[in-house]
């Protein structure tokens, strides 16, 4: 599989992975900033934007397609899903993840009986069948929630809305396949086994991953800085570009 990557700038390499539902061009307006400094490799995940869709519905499979394309050395910043797909890159490839910047992640996005900072499994359920029912208004109400607690909403939902229909639908099928991989990834018991420096960022009224989550890794993990933003919610880079900016410009 080949997975659709733009690269621009110059620079330490920067690979950015967004989140579910979503594509590369969610970055649109902290890109080019971001290019000031960094190479950067704007992924888009399978069955997201420009790539083709994953054989298997698995994490591993994802991991395995961004793998292929991943610099010798280079910084993984991930978002959300995306979070967790760079987990799994610096775990399985210490010698090319040099450092790591997870954004909203989570190690769980589902409540557990030892769990309880995620979203029930009932409602994610509901999210998809509500998906495969009406398409057009589950997602739109996804993107509201990613917004929820934010500061400045409307701005940052229209910027949503507009990267979001760039590249047109998504796959359907990717999306029943990275909700199912929201559903049953739990990557608690391996965050303490990352060694790379790791930054992590947070908005405080992330009603999608609880920020308690980061704290939680931000506890586990050897060499990491937590960052949690006020006023703000899901998409932090939206709403606070520049904070967000000086922390990635931060790791080098």
């Amino acid at each position: 599989m080949s997975l659709h990557v733009k690269i621009l700038g110059a620079g330490p390499d920067l690979v950015l992975l967004h989140g579910w539902a979503m594509h590369s061009d969610i970055w649109d307006g902290v890109r080019d900033r971001l290019a000031q400094h960094f190479r950067l490799h704007l992924v888009d995940l399978p069955g997201h934007g420009s790539s083709p869709a994953c054989e298997s519905g698995t994490l591993q499979c994802v991991v395995d397609a961004v793998a292929e394309i991943l610099p010798a050395s280079c910084i993984v910043c991930g978002w959300s899903l995306g979070g967790q797909v760079a987990v799994e890159l610096a775990l399985r490839m210490p010698e090319r993840v040099s450092k790591l910047v997870l954004v909203s992640t989570t190690p769980c996005f589902v409540k557990r009986a030892d769990w309880q900072w995620g979203m029930e499994v009932a409602m994610l359920q509901l999210f998809m069948k509500n998906l495969k029912r009406d398409y057009a208004t589950t997602l739109d109400q996804f993107l509201t929630l990613q917004v929820r607690g934010s500061s400045d909403t409307t701005a940052v939902l229209a910027q949503l809305r507009a990267s979001f229909s760039q590249e047109g639908k998504p796959d359907e099928i990717s999306l029943q396949t990275g909700l199912q991989i929201l559903l049953t990834t739990d990557l608690r018991k391996k965050i303490e086994n990352i060694n790379q420096p790791v930054m992590l960022l947070h908005g405080e009224n992330d009603v999608i991953t609880n920020p308690a989550a980061a704290k939680w890794m931000h506890r586990q993990l050897h060499n990491s800085e937590l960052l949690m933003l006020p006023g703000c919610g899901h998409a932090l880079f939206l709403s606070h570009p520049d904070q967000f900016i000086a922390s990635l410009v931060q790791t080098v």
